[in-house]
């Protein structure tokens, strides 16, 4: 199984693991306080069914001019469902019914002679019961005990139904967590996954793009080696190594800055600048290969735009693009720059006569190590400049627009917001 795949499956593990635990205590909490609550409302019951043998054997009495068999006459019209109704003397000898089992008459007996009204009681068939208790006085100012049995078995059944469906809810929760976490954990590791395989292509294509000149540098410095020394031959061994080792410094000089990047250890420094000035040190540091390539550089329109940002790296960005113009641009080629300012943005316009990019390239041009085919790929270089060219945009808050047509130029236009006057 892949690392990653094997990542996903902990951590909807974990998800599912976590909401059974929590499940599990809610659920525990829950069953306490409700059992504790219908523990509570059956007490209330039997005091209720209590209470209510009271009033019915007062107002028997009261009816019947307190003859004793007011009392049992309100027992036997008085119905409670699943409620045993018993009525007893002071002494708790049974009236109504006349005769009690030894077990319910001595749970009455404790609890009319303590403090606690109620008693729990094991009945024969292994049911537990709940036993009430309360004396009260006739209206002839005879002294009764009333008790009121209810079987507790009523509350095992609703615990048993709470049980059920808090388990069904809980699973079909388990369910759509599980479910719902194996989603959200593969979206939350795309971008992950996105990054390990840059990272993966990254190195792979750093190791093939080094490996070039190291091999190079390696082969000529073995060829001079076992040659006789000869000036010319030296010579020219020695500038193929120097260009060797020049693209080897690009190459890693690329890589440490976007390693730095990626790693936000590169200093960015914030100060005003203008662009107008910027573009005309850019255009004096390229005008030798400019000359060299027979292309001539035109500087346009140019209008005043401050920016905030770093100088040493917005120069780096202008010479980045103006760098590429000149290298894909064939000689007695143009290459012309605009700096405008309106609407709070500034704008660097580079436009060339050269070989353009087609259409279905230009989603891949700030991609590390990229540069297409054909011609493209024949003229050299990394293909880190745009990629770090990227990166000064983004830390600038600017943004990157590439126009091309192959055979006919491109256009890069880079936009600043303006600084604050």
């Amino acid at each position: 199984m892949e690392p990653l795949a094997r990542l996903r499956l902990q951590l909807t593990a974990w998800y599912a693991g976590v909401l059974v635990l929590v499940l599990a205590v809610l659920g525990i909490g829950l069953f306490f306080t409700v059992r504790r609550q219908m523990a509570r409302h059956l007490d209330v019951s039997l005091r209720a069914a209590a209470a209510a043998l009271e009033q019915a054997a007062r107002i028997r009495e009261t009816e019947q001019a307190g003859a004793h068999g007011a009392v049992v006459d309100a027992v036997d019209e008085l119905h409670i469902p699943d409620r045993s109704l018993y009525l007893l003397d002071q002494d708790v000898h049974p009236i109504k019914p006349a005769a009690l089992p030894d077990r319910i008459r001595d749970a009455i007996r404790e609890a009319a002679e303590g403090k606690h009204p109620y008693r729990n009681l094991d009945a024969p068939d292994g049911r537990e019961l709940r036993v009430y208790v309360e004396r009260f006085t006739g209206t002839t100012g005879k002294a009764y005990v009333a008790a009121v049995v209810a079987d507790r078995m009523e509350l095992e059944n609703e615990y048993t139904s709470l049980i059920e469906a808090f388990a069904a809810a809980a699973l079909a929760a388990l369910l759509l967590v599980a479910g719902g976490g194996s989603f959200l954990v593969r979206k939350s590791a795309a971008p992950v996954e996105r990054s390990m395989e840059q990272m993966r292509r990254f190195m792979a294509d750093a190791a093939h793009e080094l490996r070039t000149p190291i091999t190079l540098l390696r082969t000529r410095a073995e060829v001079a080696a076992s040659q006789e020394r000869d000036p010319a031959s030296d010579a020219a061994t020695f500038q193929a190594i120097e260009r060797e080792a020049a693209r080897l410094g690009e190459i890693t000089g690329g890589l440490l800055t976007l390693a730095r990047a990626d790693a936000g250890e590169w200093p960015v420094v914030r100060e005003t600048l203008y662009l107008d000035d910027a573009i005309a040190g850019a255009v004096d540091a390229t005008r030798a290969l400019a000359d060299q390539r027979h292309v001539f550089v035109e500087v346009g329109s140019v209008e005043e735009a401050r920016i905030t940002g770093d100088p040493a790296l917005v120069r780096q960005l202008l010479l980045i693009v103006l760098d590429n113009a000149l290298k894909f641009t064939p000689e007695g080629g143009r290459v012309r720059l605009d700096v405008s300012a309106e609407n709070g943005r500034a704008a660097v316009v580079v436009s060339d006569t050269g070989i353009g990019i087609p259409a279905e390239q230009l989603s891949h041009v700030f991609e590390r190590f990229y540069r297409g085919d054909g011609a493209r790929h024949a003229a050299g270089g990394a293909g880190l400049g745009l990629a770090i060219a990227q990166w000064i945009a983004t830390v600038h808050g600017a943004h990157i627009d590439i126009a091309s047509e192959p055979g006919r130029g491109t256009r890069v236009a880079i936009t600043f917001p303006l600084a604050a006057a």
